[in-house]
């Protein structure tokens, strides 16, 4: 873990950025507390121990209210054949994610949870506000980040690459990572006036839509910016022939993972809160 210290910058980026989508802005000042965010992305290796050690439930049934219990067995190879060990673990849902933040929480007396969006972005940007962390030019990006253009269509080890000013591996790139937000098109506008403090879109019940950032290794330039979002859909499910689907593997995201953080000062509403995804639960 990484401690990032508090911090105010302006969030999304700006009208002029050359491959700016709507949903980046209007930019807001925002403000963000302490906290500690992992060092490289949720490996193999550790997600691993969550399926192993974490309590499986029987078919169909529900889990009990406060019950952490772990991934039901994938219908295919979850590592899609890239390997695992130091390799990022992908392809699980949001709910997945963050039930392992859970899982983490239990283990250690200390309490784990995906990044907001807000904190994900500060830590990417790391001071900067060029569009990579690396700078302006996307030829910048190689020393940095493993993406279309220089990852050969396959995920790496983490810490492969350099890290940010913070200290912190593969934010741009390698695998996309799964915020704690529920996806709002239109989420910056409500951000306007003074600056947020610790702002956050906690999500329903919903399978979508999630917030996903940093772009992966198929991604192209543009799209490992630091303000680029990414909203997770049903299609990322789209051959997984269960019904119900599975709430904990997709089928068609190989280049989704996470990290995790730890607040230096949690926010009650953080601390409280659980995915509320069932196998019930509606796609949106």
């Amino acid at each position: 873990m990484v401690p990032i210290p508090a911090g105010r910058y302006r969030m999304g980026s700006p009208a002029s950025e050359s491959g700016r989508e709507a949903d980046e802005g209007p930019q807001a000042d925002v403000t963000v507390g302490a906290f500690w965010m992992s060092k490289y992305e949720v490996t193999w290796d550790e997600y691993d121990q969550f399926r192993k050690l974490a309590p499986k439930l029987s078919k169909g049934a529900d889990a009990p209210a406060d019950a952490v219990t772990g991934p039901t067995p994938p219908y295919a190879d979850e590592s899609w054949g890239f390997g695992k060990g130091r390799q990022p673990a992908i392809g699980m849902t949001w709910h997945a994610a963050t039930e392992y933040c859970r899982w983490l929480s239990a283990k250690t007396g200390h309490h784990y949870r995906l990044p907001t969006e807000a904190e994900w972005e500060y830590a990417a940007r790391a001071g900067t506000s060029t569009p990579w962390s690396s700078g302006e030019d996307a030829a910048s990006l190689d020393a940095s980040a493993w993406h279309a253009g220089n990852a050969n269509s396959t995920p790496h080890r983490v810490g492969g690459k350099k890290p940010n000013a913070f200290g912190l591996y593969d934010m741009h790139g390698n695998v996309a990572e799964w915020t704690l937000d529920r996806y709002n098109p239109k989420r910056y506008a409500a951000l306007k006036g003074p600056a947020a403090k610790d702002p956050v879109a906690l999500p329903g019940a919903a399978r979508y839509p999630h917030v996903v950032r940093g772009g992966s290794f198929e991604d192209d330039a543009v799209h490992v910016r630091s303000a680029a979002r990414r909203a997770s859909k049903p299609a990322w499910s789209r051959r997984d022939p269960q019904e119900p689907q599975s709430v904990w593997w997709h089928t068609d995201a190989s280049f989704v993972g996470f990290r995790v953080v730890r607040a230096m000062d949690e926010a009650p509403a953080l601390k409280q809160f659980k995915s509320k995804v069932t196998r019930a639960s509606p796609n949106q």
